[in-house]
């Protein structure tokens, strides 16, 4: 199925882009999360007309994203969690638990900007995380795992 991006799509394309992409896909994720529209004469009428609408929304997004990534700097959140004697952690640190502390601490900050590459955090100890607030503004934080008895 083709269809015309309506903002950057990481690992797919860049605003205005005409793309072949699976329907499930379209159908389930692109169109109804307004990312994409399909690809009709009509609907490329209608975006060319948009066009400048488009970017300037695409552009202030990014600068939106660009500020937050500067709040964000540096910034080291601390988890506590259950251990056992032999210093193993009970249970696991996920998205959802790095994302409300976070929150807690005064920043904003939402799960699926969150990618934890190897999974759910099991170990104690530093770890670097990679959050994504734009598909061009990545950066990384600290995540600190504590025990307590």
């Amino acid at each position: 199925m083709d269809v015309i991006l309506l903002e950057k799509v990481r690992n797919l394309g860049a605003l205005g882009e005409q793309v072949k992409v699976r329907a499930g896909f379209a159908r389930n994720y692109l169109i109804p999360y307004g990312k994409a529209v399909v690809a009709t004469d009509e609907n490329k009428a209608k975006f060319e007309a948009r066009r400048a609408e488009l970017e300037k929304a695409q552009s202030d997004s990014m600068s939106a994203a660009k500020a937050r990534a500067e709040q964000l700097a540096g910034a080291t959140v601390q988890i506590a969690r259950k251990v056992s004697e032999e210093g193993k952690l009970f249970g696991s640190v996920t998205v959802k638990d790095i994302a409300d502390a976070f929150v807690a601490s005064g920043f904003e900050m939402h799960k699926s900007e969150l990618h934890l590459p190897s999974g759910p955090l099991k170990d104690i100890g530093d770890h670097e995380i990679v959050v994504t607030l734009h598909p061009e503004v990545e950066i990384r934080i600290h995540v600190s795992v504590v025990g307590e008895k």
